[in-house]
């Protein structure tokens, strides 16, 4: 079936105003059929139909529908679609005469969503069945439909050949029509359909959910596949503005995803599924999973599985059937755990299924700690970075402005008001894309991203000093402990870079480096210790500032971990930039008191002013800054 013809009567729904209950069969050559895909010929002595026809004018609900078929045995799929509705969704039935008397899937049920014909995520009892066709002779072909089951008869038996438990767009009224090939292998004669809403059927059999079925999921927009490298987990900026939607997977744990997006087209298409949950400690899972056409699997942003399994890809009678035929081992950490499937689709079904070993724990959430306090005006330059400084009283807002960009220096520091006035927009000038800020005596230095620490005199409100860092990738944010060392975080590293570089009296050295830090980001001086956001594994962790030894804290999945603090109850507070801000036990037990995603507002390197509960948050793509006010916990 075409997405042409599919299209073709959705509109012809739109415009349906007469229902019919139809007892004689409907000639080829009446005008209520639409004959655009479709020739009328001459076959076993019949003027009959090939191609897709449908009729205009009619609103089918329950009842009967009648077509006589005949087929050459070539490979081919003339069938019945019913209750198509004006966005183009429909149920089709076809079958199979190249698979008849081989394999038990010669009469398959589909819904259609979208255009996208489902068989592959649907097959077995209630969806296919065995069946064999004479071959250059006519034979009949009956449906009986009633609300959200349907029964297949061929010829004169007294039994179904197939039986329908669940028409998967429930209870629907809509256009009927004939799906068949073009090129002369299967032919239609004697089509009709009668009204009837006092069909009966046994109740369907119960549905047996498999155990520990993932239901909850995120989806993302859809991606042409060219654009998709498939074995890369998809950058954060992506992943911000993806307009992830949630999805509830069937009982069975298919997430169907055509119910949800619409193709783009007839090229391979592509969508980020992910889920995140929580584990109480260190331990191995096996996730075992279906999916149509590939998929590729990450675990906390690191890829674990990628597989093909598209129509025909792995001999001419592959499938590319949706089951529980894979499994994978995955390694969990305390905390936040994400898993993300990048789903491709070209053809036959677009979906995917997944189940564990045991059931998975759903993030904490307690959004009522956070109330919103002020917001200042859209006025920054992609505002990065948040300091307070407590013997001013004054809050220094980073405006990062490389974003849409290439030219250097256009940064620059704001000064706010702890209300949020602004107090001067462009305090002081000339910084290329500021990120982290900290303040030591009367000095606030800035790291420029490109590879500069910068000393700025608060007194004066000028740069006082810019100092170089060589063979460093992207500097990102700083934390000063009371010794007066600068600690600089690296973030996009090359695999022989460096990630945290440690700064004072105008020289610099590489402070930590190697693997157990991957991709620092946000720092912070808690103690002895600094904490760092590991953003290339997920991880919150720290660093014992005299011995080196670094220790994991807790695991907040896969993004960007951004902005660091302590609260007044020993808590820690840490932000993905993505959106989300969590607070975070001394034992690591992680609780999201925040989420801006939704609002298209990141949560970038944020500052928290005790003596206040104050959490003041950088929007970053938002341009402004937002305040919240914090419980006590």
């Amino acid at each position: 079936m075409t997405h042409l013809f599919l299209r073709g009567i959705a509109a012809a729904a739109l415009l349906s105003s007469v229902a019919w209950a139809q007892d004689d069969i409907i000639g080829f050559d009446s005008d209520r059929w639409d004959l655009a895909e479709a020739d009328v010929v001459t076959h076993l002595g019949r003027t009959c139909l090939v191609g897709s026809a449908y009729i205009t004018d009619a609103e089918f609900t329950n009842g009967v529908i009648d077509v006589d078929i005949a087929v050459d045995g070539s490979r081919s799929y003339p069938g019945i679609v019913f209750r198509v509705q004006p966005d183009g969704n429909c149920e089709r039935f076809y079958i199979r005469p190249h698979r008849a008397g081989l394999y038990p899937d010669a009469l398959q049920y589909t819904p259609v969503f979208g255009g996208v014909a489902c068989w592959q995520l649907h097959h077995g009892d209630g969806f296919t069945a065995s069946a064999r066709f004479p071959i250059d002779q006519w034979f009949h072909l009956k449906m009986e439909i009633c609300g959200t089951q349907a029964r297949v008869f061929i010829n004169d038996a007294d039994e179904p050949a197939l039986v329908i438990h669940d028409l998967k767009q429930g209870r629907s009224t809509g256009s009927v029509g004939l799906v068949g090939p073009r090129n002369g292998t299967a032919w239609f004669s004697n089509f009709r359909y009668t009204a009837d809403d006092s069909l009966e059927f046994d109740d369907p059999p119960t549905i047996v959910a498999p155990e520990h079925v993932i239901t909850e999921w995120e989806v993302s927009r859809v991606v042409s596949a060219s654009r998709v490298d498939p074995d890369q987990y998809p950058p954060f900026f992506f992943v911000f503005a993806a307009q992830w939607q949630p999805v509830e997977a069937e009982p069975t744990g298919l997430v169907n995803l055509s119910k949800h997006i619409q193709r783009t087209g007839q090229e391979p298409d592509c969508v980020f599924a992910r889920t995140i949950f929580r584990s109480d400690e260190e331990r191995d899972i096996e996730l075992t999973f279906g999916y149509s056409d590939d998929v590729t699997i990450f675990l906390n942003g690191k890829k674990v599985f990628s597989g093909a399994s598209a129509y025909r890809s792995r001999d001419p009678s592959f499938l590319g059937i949706v089951g529980w035929n894979d499994a994978v081992r995955l390694h969990l950490r305390k905390g936040l755990n994400e898993i993300l499937l990048t789903v491709t689709e070209s053809f036959g079904g677009w979906g995917f299924m997944c189940k564990t070993d045991r059931d998975l724990a759903p993030p904490i959430k307690e959004h009522s700690v956070a109330a919103k306090v002020w917001e200042t005006p859209d006025v920054f330059k992609i505002p990065e970075s948040v300091l307070y400084d407590p013997k001013r009283d004054v809050l220094y807002v980073s405006s990062f402005n490389k974003v849409y960009t290439r030219e250097p220096r256009l940064g620059f520091i704001s000064r706010v008001g702890l209300d949020g006035e602004i107090l001067e927009i462009e305090w002081v000038t000339d910084l290329d894309g500021p990120c982290g800020m900290g303040i030591h005596e009367n000095t606030l230095y800035v790291v420029e991203c490109s590879g500069n620490l910068v000393a700025i005199d608060i007194e004066a409100g000028r740069i006082a000093h810019r100092y170089p860092i060589d063979g460093v990738t992207f500097l990102n944010d700083l934390a000063i402990n009371d010794d007066g060392y600068v600690y600089i975080s690296d973030t996009t590293r090359p695999p022989e870079g460096r990630d945290i570089i440690r700064f004072k009296d105008g020289e610099w050295e590489v402070w930590k480096d190697g693997w157990a830090i991957q991709r620092a980001n946000g720092l912070f001086v808690h103690g002895d210790r600094l904490l760092v956001g590991s953003t290339g594994d997920g991880m919150l962790k720290s660093i014992d500032m005299v011995d080196g030894r670094v220790t994991e804290i807790v695991s907040l999945g896969a993004g960007v971990v951004d902005g660091i603090r302590v609260d007044n109850q020993g808590n820690y507070l840490v932000s993905h930039w993505e959106g989300q801000t969590y607070r975070i036990s001394p034992t690591g037990d992680v609780v999201e008191i925040l989420d801006t995603l939704g609002d298209g507002l990141n949560s970038a390197d944020f500052e928290f002013i005790k003596d206040r509960n104050l959490l003041v948050i950088p929007t970053f793509l938002g341009n402004k800054v937002v305040a919240y006010r914090l419980d006590e916990g």
